[in-house]
């Protein structure tokens, strides 16, 4: 379905079309007819669907009409990290271009001049508030900002926030905005406390379940059964003669990010690295040297894993392996995102994830993923050959990846993934 087609009026349609949107994705289609209705909603849908759109384009569409008080606070939008607050604010600037619309981005980690900042356009009313729980509770609690007027209460990554031990902010933020207004939740899951939140602050909600517990097709995946020592290893032969343009390195803490960070920087290569112990604005000049490729790999917690739009990740190395399934595939879909092709590795230690691994290798059965046992590891760290897991025949760790064909010692090496030869020129170059 076109944009086009929906009830979306001449403001709205122009920004799509300065922005080059002609196609809805399906959340888009199923939610902005229900928003644009005035009904609460509860949508299940995964990272890069375009919930982002689903939710900011009907409220636009509303507030453009001119009908709700002016120097108000008319929308709040939730956030679990800074850095997705960040990318809806950005969104929002897109969208609303046309329009009379005013936001402000409300997050911590700053200094007191943007603090300043965000306290100006609390207290003035912008119209759109995107918020992290815990910095608008800061705002809240020195008395200035009135939530009395707002139309609006939209919850981006509910599952996530409440991960992270945000449902009593959330519940307190609730008590600041009137009973009278449109609740919206966005969620990748659907498990029992989320349930119960929807329950709590929704009206009789319409439900929309697009999630698919699966990877993107594109997603060509791979895993290596190995120890902890030997995980570097395996990364300094992945880039021993090419490293892809962008690369995302996921740890399972913060203190594991730094050592594998340092690890990597002795080996000459050009890294970065993401997590809770940088000031807001170390994070936003490593991600733009990121995304403007002076950084090739960045090293980074889960705070990234979710909400994060950058469409050309060339691969993802899971350095530790995912808590559960679903956090696997919101690590995995940074990359293949925007109709690229990706490639993820997993490394899964021999006894340590013995429990984990084995949920994703029932996870990945029909995937196109192959386990590579230490044996292969060892003759991929001896001769940079690893041999097919199916074949038995030597094929290179770059026609692992790539499904390229090439000679080896006189003989036609087997591709693991026919059909998938093309990742060679977008993930080499």
């Amino acid at each position: 379905m076109k944009f086009s087609e929906l009830q979306l009026n001449a403001n709205v349609l122009e920004a799509l079309d300065a922005m080059r949107f002609d196609e809805c994705t399906p959340i888009q289609e199923q939610a902005i007819p229900i928003i644009l209705e005035g009904k609460d909603l509860i949508a299940v849908a995964q990272t890069g669907t375009g919930k982002t759109a689903a939710f900011l384009l009907p409220v636009l569409n509303k507030l453009s009409e001119g009908k709700h008080p002016e120097d108000a606070i008319n929308c709040v939008i939730m956030s679990p990290t800074r850095e997705l607050a960040q990318q809806i604010d950005q969104q929002m600037e897109g969208f609303s271009y046309f329009m009379p619309v005013s936001s402000v981005a409300v997050y911590g980690g700053n200094d007191g001049i943007l603090f300043e900042q965000q306290k100006k356009g609390l207290t003035l009313g912008a119209d759109v508030v995107i918020a992290t729980p815990g910095r608008l509770i800061a705002h809240l609690s020195l008395g200035y900002v009135d939530l009395s007027k707002v139309s609006y209460f939209i919850l981006d990554e509910a599952d996530r926030m409440l991960d992270m031990g945000f449902y009593e902010d959330i519940m307190q933020i609730a008590k600041y905005l009137p009973k009278e207004r449109q609740t919206i939740m966005f969620s990748a899951t659907m498990p029992a406390k989320i349930q119960q939140l929807a329950n709590t602050i929704l009206n009789d909600p319409s439900e929309i379940k697009l999630a698919v517990s699966k990877p993107a097709e594109k997603i060509i995946q791979a895993a290596y059964v190995c120890y902890e020592n030997q995980k570097l290893g395996i990364i300094r032969s992945l880039f021993m003669d090419e490293v892809p343009e962008r690369v995302i390195v996921f740890a399972s803490s913060k203190i594991k990010v730094k050592e594998v960070a340092k690890a990597l920087k002795s080996m000459k290569l050009n890294v970065g690295e993401m997590h809770s112990d940088l000031e807001q604005a170390q994070r936003e000049t490593v991600m733009h040297e990121f995304k403007a490729g002076r950084i090739n790999i960045l090293v980074a917690t889960d705070i990234v894993a979710r909400g994060i739009d950058i469409d050309d990740i060339r691969l993802v190395i899971n350095f530790d392996v995912p808590h559960d399934s679903e956090d696997y595939v919101h690590r995995i879909g940074r990359t293949a995102r925007a109709n690229n092709d990706g490639v993820a590795l997993t490394f899964i230690e021999q006894k340590r994830n013995r429990v984990t691994s084995k949920a994703l290798r029932i996870f990945w059965r029909k995937r196109f993923i192959r386990f590579l046992s230490l044996k292969d590891w060892g003759r991929l760290r001896n001769t940079n050959r690893v041999r097919s897991t199916k074949t038995g025949t030597g094929i290179s760790l770059k026609e692992k990846i790539s499904g390229e064909k090439e000679t080896t010692e006189g003989r036609k090496a087997t591709t693991l993934h026919p059909g998938k030869n093309k990742i060679c020129n977008s993930l080499f170059g």
